[in-house]
């Protein structure tokens, strides 16, 4: 069950929900939502310098990518075609009987950006930034000023408590990122070539 907007304050009041800093209800709280907003920190490929990317090496992926940071008043512009990762500017903590959904907003949408490929479900006990994978398809370039909301997270409540949250599996790779993480796929395929330790 989607938690309405009184289900998102007494989760915020409570503490099962927590938003660093505490966002504008005024204008970041939807009926069933809340907005949250994007950071600073971008990551984008530099497909002029590498042909592909070989999740197999762990070096492949980092290489391939740059850090940018946009100080706030300016703009982050988005050409046609574009891919970047990009975090929101909240922290968010979640209670280990709910999860986090990302969806894109429809004003953002319209312009053609799109603020997730797949990577939309945030496991019960999640915490910290959240990645987004941000996509140009419109045909003109988009300027993203850090600080807009760009992003909605609606939740839905478990029918018990996780046995395992997100932030105490074993394995996690994004628990606790404050700043847009690039893939950790290479970790996934070691431990398999070594047998799954």
């Amino acid at each position: 069950m989607i938690l309405s907007d009184r289900d998102i304050l007494a989760a915020l009041k409570s503490g099962r929900i927590k938003i660093t800093p505490e966002p504008d209800l005024s204008t970041q709280l939807g009926a069933c939502s809340i907005d949250l907003r994007l950071g600073n920190t971008f990551m984008v490929f530099e497909h002029s310098r590498f042909s592909y990317i070989d999740p197999q090496q762990p070096q492949s992926i980092d290489a391939a990518m740059r850090t940018i940071v946009v100080p706030d008043g300016e703009a982050f512009i988005m050409q046609a075609g574009d891919f970047a990762l990009a975090s929101t500017l909240e922290y968010l903590e979640l209670a280990d009987d709910l999860v986090g959904r990302l969806e894109g907003r429809s004003s953002i949408a319209r312009l053609g950006i799109t603020v997730h490929s797949t990577a939309a479900l945030f496991e019960p006990g999640w915490a910290g930034t959240a990645t987004m994978e941000l996509s140009n398809l419109g045909r003109m370039a988009v300027a993203l000023y850090p600080g807009m909301r760009i992003c909605s997270f609606t939740f839905e409540e478990l029918t018990s408590p996780a046995l395992v949250p997100y932030r105490h599996k074993r394995g996690n790779k994004y628990a606790g990122q404050v700043d847009p993480r690039p893939s950790r796929l290479p970790e996934e395929l070691t431990t398999r070539r070594r047998g799954g330790e």
